[in-house]
């Protein structure tokens, strides 16, 4: 079960951290003047006034010094895409859309079958599916493992298993779908040097996975920029992109 379900999770998270401790008692909230459908639901947690005043829009934020990698894709003519999964697709989302270089960035579901890719199936946990982006990027602009270092320091906590606090479930799991074989061997190159470098006070979580990307419904594409208020953006996302901005300000746009 997940924390957008009503689940809650205590102290601090992962690669980008919050001193404050929010208490595990949530309240469902409607997002501001947009149709809902009832699996929005699993999104709607917060004791809202707690998380605003506790963490706002979260000053303790920062993002992982982890090394650049040692290997990585050259640069080529045309876009590249890289799909990668790390938590809720809104805040992953967001981060990847402020980096230089990236031309688009879509969330959606990889690691399933194309009748069980809707959000109401994948909120099931029984669907293999894991929420995810698909990146559209200018590797002369930004390189593929440019990106997988922005996911690994910022965009999610490598370490957690089977969920992304505040959410639980193997759909909110860490997990690079690589679109070549050369994007395979980088990435796991990197994973084995950010190990290597103990950065992280426990062991990387995120697998190396197959499978197509299926693109999510049209209300969850460009959450954070369409819902700046909506309650989930602001206690677990703005902080994040605040970070991304503060710990890679030559990548940020």
């Amino acid at each position: 079960m997940c924390g957008r379900h009503g689940e809650g999770h205590r102290g601090s998270f992962g690669a980008y951290r919050c001193n404050q401790i929010v208490a595990s008692r949530w309240i469902w909230l409607l997002p501001p003047a947009r149709p809902i459908c009832p699996c929005m639901l699993k999104h709607l947690h917060l004791p809202l006034a707690i998380a605003l005043a506790g963490c706002g829009q979260a000053a303790a934020e920062r993002a992982v010094p982890i090394p650049r990698a040692m290997q990585d894709l050259p640069p080529s003519p045309g876009l590249q895409r890289a799909v990668l999964a790390g938590g809720c697709f809104w805040g992953m989302e967001a981060v990847f859309e402020r980096v230089k270089g990236v031309r688009d960035v879509t969330a959606g579901y990889a690691g399933g079958t194309a009748n069980t890719a809707n959000y109401s199936e994948v909120s099931t946990e029984r669907t293999r599916h894991a929420e995810a982006v698909r990146v559209t990027y200018d590797p002369r602009m930004v390189s593929y493992a440019t990106l997988l270092r922005v996911y690994f320091s910022v965009a999610h906590d490598p370490t957690q298993v089977n969920g992304q606090a505040p959410d639980v479930g193997p759909s909110y799991r860490s997990a690079i779908f690589p679109q070549t074989p050369q994007q395979a061997t980088v990435a796991r190159t990197y994973v084995a040097q950010i190990e290597r470098a103990s950065v992280f006070p426990r062991p990387i979580a995120t697998k190396i996975e197959s499978g197509r990307f299926y693109p999510a419904e049209d209300y969850h594409q460009n959450f954070f920029n369409r819902n700046p208020a909506h309650p989930y953006i602001v206690r677990w996302d703005k902080p994040k992109v605040a970070a991304f901005k503060k710990g890679f300000p030559a990548l940020a746009r």
